[in-house]
């Protein structure tokens, strides 16, 4: 077996807590969106009491308002075919889904578990109990096929990571969004390979 190397591209970016929720976005919306519910937000390390002593400030000078950046680290593989996002509150993992199906099936392929389970090891290392598995399309063919599509290939990631963790603990989020949410252009074929994808996606544990 060859294993294909790979060079990380790691990108830090930092956003205010200020978020600015977006509606629901089609693929040709253009832009990146995320899916209602999973917009990134930011919360203080630590609580900060005005009034104590040992705070120094001037004579009559009060605190501003607090502002928390959520830190945002992206590796991608040379390939581009895996994706992990890492900030203050949450990890996700998006797989490409010709790395784990063929065209426009929703069965998995040889090399599929062995990606699926390192990223239930990683579900395990944070100590996870509750975790999305987001499926999307690109907006080739119906709308309603790529639900149908995205759903499946969401149910099938979902069946190996329960297998994996095996644990009644553990509570899942399980949707299929079609061509909306895209993460690139689908007005070509690198944006659209990029759009075809399974997000996997649970709390950041305190390890």
């Amino acid at each position: 077996m060859t294993t294909t190397p790979r060079l990380p591209l790691t990108v830090t970016a930092a956003t205010l807590l200020t978020v600015m929720f977006l509606p629901a976005a089609h693929a040709d919306d253009g832009g990146p969106s995320v899916p209602p519910g999973t917009e990134p937000s930011a919360t203080a390390p630590v609580q900060v009491d005005p009034n104590d002593p040992d705070l120094k400030l001037p004579e009559g000078a009060t605190l501003a308002e607090p502002k928390v950046l959520d830190i945002k680290q992206v590796v991608e593989d040379q390939s581009g075919d895996e994706r992990r996002e890492d900030t203050n509150a949450d990890v996700k993992f998006a797989l490409q889904a010709e790395v784990l199906f063929g065209k426009d099936s929703a069965k998995l392929n040889g090399e599929a578990r062995a990606r699926i389970s390192a990223i239930a090891a990683e579900i395990k290392n944070q100590k996870a109990t509750r975790i999305r598995v987001f499926g999307f399309t690109d907006n080739l063919g119906s709308y309603a096929h790529g639900l149908t599509l995205s759903r499946q290939r969401a149910n099938a990631v979902q069946d190996v990571l329960d297998e994996e963790l095996n644990d009644s603990a553990i509570t899942y989020e399980v949707r299929g969004y079609s061509e909306d949410y895209p993460i690139a252009s689908n007005t070509t074929e690198s944006g659209r390979k990029k759009n075809r994808r399974v997000e996997v996606s649970f709390p950041r544990g305190e390890n």
